[in-house]
């Protein structure tokens, strides 16, 4: 567990003007958390607030895009190339986030081609998998997890630049969570996952991260579990209890 640095990434999603974006910001500058041995901490703005919030954010924290294109740069109206995120020094990329797939209808095998096109372009990938509630209560977690995370193992061979982020479709934006054991569980067999299909050092070594209704309240507790290696927050990474996410990592 030493090896893994606790992850927290905090995802603004569709959400945000130039006045609240400033001003989350200089909350989050004014806040103490541990230090970047202990956490990293990684904001992902729209992408018109990009350009803002790196001009402003203190420096021990990263930024993410919440999308990339599949390919290079060119004729693709609306979409965001992996060199253009490298060349405005972005060093992370949201993929395979549940509202892609559900609103957009992206599917496993283009998230894999995504990962691997950015990966290879030097960005580093927060893979998101999880089932939804009728998956869970049929019993298919983990098939479900295991079928979103195989199109991608199949594509790349570098996972050092991958954290993993399970977030249950049913505990998003829903103020549901997953229980620390269910999380745990969950957790502990994408580990096992990886040990068997790609290599026991891949499964030791890579950050599998929840998301799902994280807070202020729960992340102290979720943070207790040996498989879960930090969290991928949604709603209250627009509030200033943020930093008490952040600073959960103490807990690890």
């Amino acid at each position: 567990m030493g090896a893994r640095k606790f992850f927290v990434g905090g995802n603004w999603k569709c959400n945000g003007t130039i006045k609240s974006v400033e001003s989350l910001v200089d909350t989050l500058n004014k806040g103490e958390i541990p230090g970047t041995d202990v956490v990293e901490v990684v904001v992902s703005p729209t992408a018109v607030h990009i350009p803002l919030v790196q001009s402003s954010l203190r420096k021990d924290f990263a930024i993410a895009a919440q999308n990339a294109w599949v390919k290079g740069s060119g004729a693709y109206t609306g979409e965001l190339s992996a060199e253009i995120l490298v060349d405005l020094g972005i060093p992370w990329v949201i993929l395979g986030h549940s509202e892609r797939r559900a609103l957009i209808g992206e599917s496993s095998e283009l998230i894999a081609d995504k990962s691997k096109y950015c990966l290879d372009k030097g960005l580093g990938v927060i893979l998101c998998i999880g089932e939804s509630l009728e998956e869970r209560e049929a019993g298919k977690t983990f098939e479900v997890c295991a079928g979103q995370l195989a199109p991608v193992a199949a594509k790349i061979s570098d996972w050092s630049k991958v954290v993993i982020a399970y977030e249950p479709v049913w505990a998003i934006g829903t103020g549901k969570v997953a229980s620390p054991e269910q999380a745990q569980e969950t957790h502990a067999e994408i580990r096992g996952w990886l040990a068997d299909k790609v290599s026991a050092d891949v499964a030791a070594s890579t950050r599998i991260i929840y998301g799902g209704s994280v807070s202020a309240s729960n992340s102290d507790t979720l943070a207790t579990a040996p498989d879960i290696d930090g969290f991928l927050v949604g709603g209250a990474s627009l509030k200033p209890d943020f930093l008490k996410v952040i600073n959960s990592a103490t807990k690890a």
